[in-house]
């Protein structure tokens, strides 16, 4: 029940994360918070009436209750802002989360870069997102991304690959992985770095939630690297948050012929820093760069008669999973089952539209 007040005072309708931190800094903590008189919470600055006529006559039981059962049924940490673990860089922005989700490891003295871009990236850019991602990593710098299918998987994989750390801010429930075919990169993410969130259990992953979940990822990172990117891409957004929090912003250059690089070269155009290798980031932060680093050694797995058919079918080429069905004397379920745990091996790697590659 450590965080039940914690939980009780942000449900309460009206109380955003400002609102939340002016309560905190006015009474001390939450429940006392919760406890004021109507007429002590009109008198703190900046909460209008309808504010703390909602938070006096807020009825938190069932609410705070709920949320704390399922934070221990999932084993994962909640970080309030009060806490010395609560990362110093997200302190600095205008609307901190007043608490946040944590599922692994934070360290608030390692270094960090976003890696953001496409949902719908081309092979180049998976590629060079994969590099750029273990070269950082490699250079002890954890790579920060958001989970979404595209370059921010490949930029975790990258990373994680090399034997370095990644984390990842969600824009839903800690509790939910989205996308669902992420179910491996949740659980490697888990054991090697970390998941956050600001979104209480449950919440699904709306269309309105990526935008804040953007501004955590630039605010966690010393810079933000925007691989590809389209003229209405989000990870724009991302970038935005950065340049308004003085972070760093460094982009890929792209093919002037495809309309998903229009978004990239034009941060370039506004003063990004063109990035086309690992120390074109580590000067612009003031980074030495560590000569003759030994590459990530390739993971050794054992594999059953089904994982090594599949793996073998997928050492040819990238496949989608339909042609690996059709290719395979298994059955579609079986197909599902045995990639996912190939996944989880470090064998192949999941890239955009269902397709399947070696790792």
């Amino acid at each position: 029940m450590d965080h039940y007040y914690w939980f009780a005072l942000k449900s309460a309708p009206l109380v955003g994360n400002v609102t939340f931190l002016r309560l905190l800094s006015r009474f001390g903590t939450p429940e006392r918070a919760l406890k004021a008189s109507l007429q002590e919470l009109s008198e703190v600055r900046g909460v209008s009436p309808q504010a703390a006529a909602s938070i006096a006559g807020h009825d938190y039981a069932y609410q705070a209750s709920s949320e704390c059962e399922k934070v221990r049924a999932l084993g994962v940490d909640v970080i309030d802002i009060l806490s010395d673990r609560y990362p110093r860089l997200l302190m600095e922005i205008p609307d901190p989360p007043p608490y946040f989700y944590l599922k692994g490891t934070l360290s608030g003295s390692e270094t960090a870069v976003a890696m953001v871009g496409s949902r719908r990236a081309s092979q180049y850019g998976l590629c060079t997102a994969t590099r750029l991602a273990r070269d950082l990593a490699l250079q002890g710098v954890t790579v920060v991304s958001g989970m979404a299918r595209g370059i921010d998987t490949a930029a975790h994989w990258g990373a994680l690959k090399a034997g370095g750390r990644s984390v990842a801010v969600l824009g839903c429930g800690i509790d939910l992985v989205y996308p669902p075919e992420n179910g491996a990169l949740y659980q490697a993410l888990a054991e090697s770095g970390a998941l956050i969130s600001e979104f209480p259990m449950g919440t699904p992953p709306l269309a309105e939630n990526f935008p804040r979940r953007n501004r955590i990822i630039s605010a966690l990172s010393r810079g933000v690297l925007v691989v590809e990117a389209g003229e209405a891409s989000g990870s724009l957004i991302t970038a935005h948050c950065a340049l308004e929090q003085g972070r760093e912003v460094f982009a890929v250059p792209g093919n002037v012929s495809v309309s998903g690089s229009r978004g990239v070269n034009g941060l370039i155009k506004e003063g990004a820093k063109l990035v086309e290798r690992v120390e074109d980031i580590l000067e612009e932060l003031g980074l030495e760069p560590q000569a003759n680093l030994p590459l990530p050694k390739p993971s050794s797995f054992e594999l059953n008669p089904q994982e090594a058919e599949l793996y073998a079918l997928i050492c040819q080429g990238a496949l989608q999973i339909d042609d690996i069905i059709v290719q395979s004397a298994l059955t579609a379920s079986e197909v599902s089952a045995t990639l996912l745990r190939l996944e989880m091996k470090g064998a192949i790697v999941q890239l955009p539209g269902k397709r399947f590659a070696v790792a």
